[in-house]
This record gives C-alpha cells, sequence and structure tokens, in this order.
C-alpha cells in the first residue's frame, strides 16, 4: 500500500504558517545534523469489521529504498481520541510565553511536535568536549517563559539522562518561569523497587536527580509501572500512548470475535485488561512463565483460549524480545491463527531484531517514543507517531486546561 507523506513548509514566527502544506508527495527531512551536536531548528491484511469502529490514524513509518521515512501529518489529520470539538474552544493556543527545545536524543520526534503545535524548535547548542563532558548554550532568551525540553532518556540511557539535567540546569540558570521535562522514555523506570537484598531503586533515584537539576513538572509516556510517578516531588502528566495503537488497529477491521489480547506475563496483566476493554471488550489471555529452579528452563502455560483467533500481545516496551518472542512461541503452539506485538517503546537491545523478525509475528507495532536506527528496521515493523498526542497535551498544560479529557 502506498504511503502518501507530506512535507512541512518552513516554519515561520506566526502560528499560522502550520497550516500550508504541499500536496506534492515527498520525504520528511531526515537531516536533523547532529555536526558537534549542535541544532539549528530554523502492509495490512484485511479482515472483517471491527464493530463499526472507524479510523483516521496517521500511515505508519515506511521504507523506501531501505530508507526508514517519517509521515507528517496534517493539523486537521488527527487520531480520533484527538478529533474532539472542545478542543479546539477550550484550549488557549498563545505561543508567545512558550519555549519547545529539543535534546539530541530524539531530534525527530521533536520536530513533529513542533510542527503539530505550529511553532519553532527553540535554538540550543548542545556540544561534547573531548573527555565526554556535555556543554550545553541556550541561544536565545526564555526569561520568564515556560520552557518544554524534549528528551527521552533512551540508550545511551546515562548520556541522555545527564544532556536532559543540563538543559534543565541552562533553563533555570536563564530565568524561565516553568521548566517541563517531557520524557517520552522514562529509563531506569524498571529499578521500580527492591526485588533482593542490597538492590538500589534507581527509579527514585533519577526522580531525585531530574527534581534537583530544576524540573517544575515531567511529562512521560507509558511508565513501567504506575507507582513510578510518586517517586517525583513535582507533577507528572502520565500519557498513555494506547489511543494511538487502537486507533491502528481499528484501521485494520480486525473482528472482534475473532480478537484476544495477550499479556506477555502477569505483571502486565493490568495494561493488558485495559486494553482490551478499549477492543470492544475482548477477551484476554495470559502467558504464565515459570521457573522450577536455577539453571532449569521456564515452563509456560497459557491461561486463556486463543485457539484459531487473532491474538495481540500488548506491553509498555520490547527490549531484548525474549519473554513477547517466547509468548508467540506458545500462542502458535496453541493454534493462534496470527499474533501481533503492541508496545510503546523498541528499546530494541539485541538479539531482539532476529526474534521479532523470525516469523512469529504478523506484524510488530510501536511507536516513535525512541528513535529507531536504520540498521533495526524489518518488514513487519509499523511504527506509529506520537507527537500529535504530545503537543495536544503540552498545549493543555501551557493552557492549564484538564489532559485526562484527550482520553475520554
Amino acid at each position: 500500500m502506498a504511503h502518501t507523506l507530506l512535507q512541512p513548509p518552513p516554519l515561520s514566527s506566526s502560528s499560522s504558517s502550520s497550516s500550508a502544506m504541499s500536496s506534492s508527495s515527498s520525504l520528511f527531512p531526515r537531516a536533523f545534523a547532529l555536526q558537534s551536536l549542535s541544532f539549528d531548528h530554523s502492509r495490512t491484511p484485511t479482515f472483517s469489521p471491527f464493530t463499526s469502529l472507524k479510523c483516521d490514524m496517521v500511515q505508519p513509518l515506511n521504507c523506501v529504498k531501505g530508507e526508514p521515512v517519517i509521515p507528517v501529518l496534517n493539523e486537521p489529520s488527527l487520531p480520533k481520541f484527538l478529533e474532539l470539538p472542545k478542543t479546539g474552544r477550550t484550549v488557549n493556543r498563545n505561543g508567545n510565553k512558550l519555549k519547545l527545545f529539543s535534546g539530541s536524543a530524539n531530534p525527530a520526534l521533536s520536530q513533529e511536535i513542533a510542527w503539530y503545535m505550529g511553532q519553532q524548535l527553540g535554538k540550543i547548542a548542545i556540544k561534547r568536549f573531548a573527555d565526554g563532558e556535555i556543554y550545553i548554550q541556550l541561544q536565545e532568551s526564555v526569561r520568564g517563559c515556560d520552557v518544554y525540553l524534549i528528551q527521552p532518556t533512551c540508550p545511551p540511557a546515562n548520556e541522555n539522562l545527564m544532556e536532559l539535567q543540563i538543559m534543565i540546569d541552562a533553563c533555570r540558570r536563564a530565568s524561565a518561569k516553568n521548566i517541563t521535562a517531557v520524557i517520552p522514555y522514562f529509563g531506569y523506570a524498571r529499578a521500580d523497587r527492591k526485588t533482593q537484598g542490597r538492590e538500589s531503586i534507581a527509579a527514585k533515584l533519577v526522580a531525585n536527580l531530574i527534581t534537583k537539576a530544576g524540573a517544575d513538572r515531567v511529562l512521560a509516556c507509558d511508565l513501567h509501572s504506575g507507582q513510578s510517578m510518586g517517586y517525583f516531588d513535582i507533577p507528572v502528566d502520565h500519557v498513555h500512548c494506547q489511543p494511538v495503537v487502537l486507533d491502528y488497529l481499528a484501521s485494520k477491521r480486525i473482528s472482534s470475535k475473532d480478537l484476544v489480547v495477550v499479556s506477555p506475563d502477569v505483571g502486565g496483566v493490568a495494561r493488558a485488561r485495559a486494553f482490551a476493554k478499549k477492543l470492544s471488550d475482548a477477551p484476554l489471555a495470559i502467558v504464565d512463565k515459570r521457573r522450577q529452579g536455577h539453571n532449569i528452563a521456564e515452563v509456560m502455560n497459557l491461561i486463556g483460549d486463543v485457539k484459531g483467533k487473532v491474538a495481540v500481545m500488548v506491553d509498555d516496551m520490547i527490549d531484548t524480545a525474549g519473554t513477547i518472542a517466547k509468548g508467540a512461541a506458545l500462542l502458535h503452539e496453541e493454534g493462534a491463527k496470527e499474533v501481533y506485538a503492541c508496545c510503546t517503546h523498541a528499546v530494541f537491545s539485541p538479539p531482539a531484531i532476529e526474534r521479532l523478525s523470525g516469523g512469529l509475528f504478523q506484524e510488530v507495532i510501536i511507536t516513535n517514543t525512541i528513535p529507531v536506527a536504520d540498521k533495526n528496521y524489518f518488514p513487519q515493523l509499523t511504527i506509529l507517531s506520537v507527537a500529535n498526542l504530545l503537543g495536544e497535551t503540552i498545549w493543555r498544560i501551557h493552557d492549564d486546561s484538564s489532559v485526562s479529557s484527550i482520553f475520554l
């Protein structure tokens, strides 16, 4: 299926520039120059109807001649959950005192967010000295402004986390009124409790570091566990990316009678249950894995029926893909017709790509909270953009409007 890709015009200081759009098919410019890390920002099968659910979701990322391309959204073409009559009336979109800055972790997502909001990314110089130290200088005034720093702490996690803290410190010393750390992927979130003696709770430590650096608020996507919000002593807006994935699945028109939502482990049951409820209250299955002892292989059992059904496995992240790949193999053994993998954060540590592209999955659906390296693209991969969701959330935070109403 051919995807029509739209290229945004150069942004001007006026927010009206966001309405201009070229109708020609072209590629989103991928040249986010990282020279000295300085930024100058101037396949789908057909299924029976899905309980009359219709979707106008953005097309997933595609590859042209092996090169990944990013579809850019026209502002009126929003996911269904953002197409609310109240959106335009209740949210004040005056960006006079709003500043967006991007770190070096995911500049493509930052650019998409700015484009949706009709804003320009602020000018910032990010450099690294020969010994690895990071130097950051804001190249425009932020005095009295609400500043939003877009920086996921994805691999290399320590580098990106330190860069975020220095960005926060630079804004604080430049007299920014409010500083919001927009963290699409919050690293160290899995270290949220002690499972053995003498362990660190690194999620709490990282929360303290961000708070002490000077952040006034955090905006995060799909935290590994809800209690991580409590580790911060500042407000946290926790955005769920489920609606983006749900809209895309709705467009595939999978019959609700043939659908079953699967949690790849017991710890993700609550997430999978909420996902299933949104999918016309689809049935739920759980992969239960137990280790009988040290150096003994895991015994995997399936709770629920998947025979002859389309199984949708839901998780917050895919790291090495060991858990979700073993679960998919079990689902095929139990008679599942097709298996889809859905997650928000694609960490993709080796050997994830080999496991995901080995034929177990009909499609692997992820979002762009973490940039995917060119070498990690494979035919079954579909990437959905969360830029509109984050952009709308930023507008609502800036206007002191309700964020939760986006998901109603």
